[in-house]
């Protein structure tokens, strides 16, 4: 039997209308609430904000940079590659540099890549450790002075911290579910970590196979393979370079050590030159310069402190004590090679340690935070936070004018000897020698070679000889007081807004 219809007095209702493209679009219901900018967005966001006002205008190229970029550069002679470095960061920027010669255009890159990655890094915590805390640990360390300045620079020391964050964090979720993912990212930041620095992937690895070793629940072949893997994968570019241009990687690493001023024990140097140039310069070697101001080192000082209480807490607690014990050891892994096997230091080696232990110490004070008894209490304990954070803040900002400063000084005086030369005269072909020899050949887009020094490319005969065929200059510093003996007969040009002489050849 069909059902029987109902009848009512009310005219059909006609069906609603869709909004077309010409018709506004409804207003949101009242009860729902506008859409928020994630904490991690967020702090991405006011990292790359930070660089573009603080770190970028103004700034030409440095010394390493110039290193670098020469490699891929289409414009430039390439110039000498040590045996410490590693080719990571010029495969990142081969694609600006192969596109554009304007340093204005890879800053603002390199801003975008850098705030990009710190969120991608630190998002690998969230099903760790919650939206709240990666937030935090990322603004803890993005408001460091010498990250702010690291991000738009052709550095590999910032990316290397922000791949080990991700490395940790892909290694801890590696037996929860989504094994294979979480296998993949650990493989491939592992990988990305040692083609930066080759050296560093090695040291971020040791913590990661020795929990595989110790903790049966991590003991699977997967997890090997995967950090051994990514090692592999990110250190076969630095092995085969090592046996096409050094002789093999142990032959590498003597070299290696060699320029480094000899690694070996030196206790206690490199610990007080890294307190030392806490501060800046941005290289501190050798590292002659007065301590920093106690309230300029206390955050340095307290660190392992907080990363103490930190991991005591942990060891108390009976669940997830790995997401906290892991990233220390990491950090301190990470840190061993510049705080005592060198004699000196530069504020953007401790990056990747700063990195990691900012998971543990945001992680503190989301904990002392927790445990605060009562609504106004916990206000007043957020409030002091506040203006801890507030005061370490206003000191990083301070800190990092002076270093911005200083480095755009530095590279304004390369330009202005690289446009000295090509007022006397220089034109590619060309070669310049000496000190600083590198950057300032590079803005004038001549070669560079040096007959001593970490930089040791050529002999002197081999420099005499190019004299002869095309323009060559030796930079001459009075403050060094030398000049190679095959340029004494070469007239003098003093290099305008400088302190150098260039001795160009007859």
């Amino acid at each position: 039997m069909a059902p029987t219809e109902r009848h009512s007095d009310r005219a059909p209702t006609a069906p609603p209308r869709l909004p077309g493209p010409l018709l506004p679009a409804r207003p949101a219901p009242e009860g729902r609430a506008p859409a928020r900018i994630p904490p991690l967005a967020a702090v991405a966001l006011l990292y790359g904000l930070a660089q573009l006002c603080f770190a970028v205008a103004h700034m030409n190229l440095g010394w390493d940079e110039t290193v670098y970029l020469s490699q891929v550069d289409p414009r430039h002679p390439a110039a000498f590659f040590s045996a410490p470095r590693s080719r990571g960061i010029t495969f990142l920027v081969a694609p600006v540099v192969a596109a554009t010669s304007s340093p204005l255009a890879l800053r603002v890159v390199l801003v975008l890549l850098s705030s990009a990655a710190l969120y991608g890094a630190f998002k690998v915590w969230e099903p760790l450790l919650g939206r709240l805390r990666p937030a935090l640990a990322a603004a803890l360390f993005g408001s460091l002075w010498i990250t702010v300045l690291s991000g738009p620079q052709v550095m590999p020391n910032l990316w290397v911290a922000l791949t080990a964050v991700a490395a940790v964090g892909w290694f801890l979720r590696a037996r929860d579910g989504g094994r294979r993912r979480a296998l993949t990212g650990l493989a491939l930041s592992l990988a990305a970590a040692t083609l930066f620095r080759a050296p560093d992937g090695v040291w971020l690895a040791l913590p990661l196979l020795a929990v595989c070793a110790a903790v049966p629940a991590r003991r699977r072949p997967g997890t090997v393979a995967a950090v051994l893997g990514g090692l592999a994968l990110g250190g076969a570019q630095w092995a085969v370079e090592a046996y096409v241009r050094f002789g093999g990687i142990t032959r590498r690493l003597d070299i290696s050590s060699d320029t480094e001023g000899g690694m070996g024990a030196h206790l206690g140097g490199g610990l007080s030159a890294a307190y030392r140039g806490l501060g800046g310069p941005l290289l501190c070697r050798p590292c002659r310069i007065a301590a920093p101001p106690l309230t300029h080192s206390l955050w340095w000082l307290l660190l392992p402190v907080l990363l103490a209480a930190a991991c005591a807490l942990a060891l108390r607690a009976r669940h997830h004590r790995a997401v906290t014990l892991l990233p220390v050891a990491c950090a301190l892994s990470l840190a061993v090679p510049y705080l005592l096997l060198l004699d000196y230091s530069a504020p953007r080696f401790l990056l990747p340690t700063y990195a990691l232990a900012a998971l543990p110490v945001a992680g503190l004070a989301a904990q002392a935070l927790r445990s605060v008894r009562g609504g106004r209490a916990r206000t007043g304990a957020a409030a002091l936070l506040c203006a801890v954070l507030a005061a370490h803040l206003a000191v990083q900002l301070g800190e990092l004018r002076a270093n911005t400063a200083d480095a755009r000084d530095t590279t304004v005086r390369y330009r202005r000897a690289a446009d000295g030369l090509e007022r006397l005269g220089l034109r590619a072909p060309c070669l310049v020698s000496g000190p600083r020899a590198q950057p300032i050949a590079y803005e004038a887009g001549c070669a560079s070679a040096q007959t001593m020094g970490n930089n040791r490319s050529t002999t002197t005969a081999a420099l005499e000889r190019a004299a002869a065929r095309e323009p060559m200059a030796v930079l001459y510093d009075p403050g060094d007081g030398y000049l190679p003996p095959y340029a004494r007969g070469w007239r003098p040009h003093p290099l305008r807004g400088t302190d150098w002489v260039a001795y160009v050849a007859p």
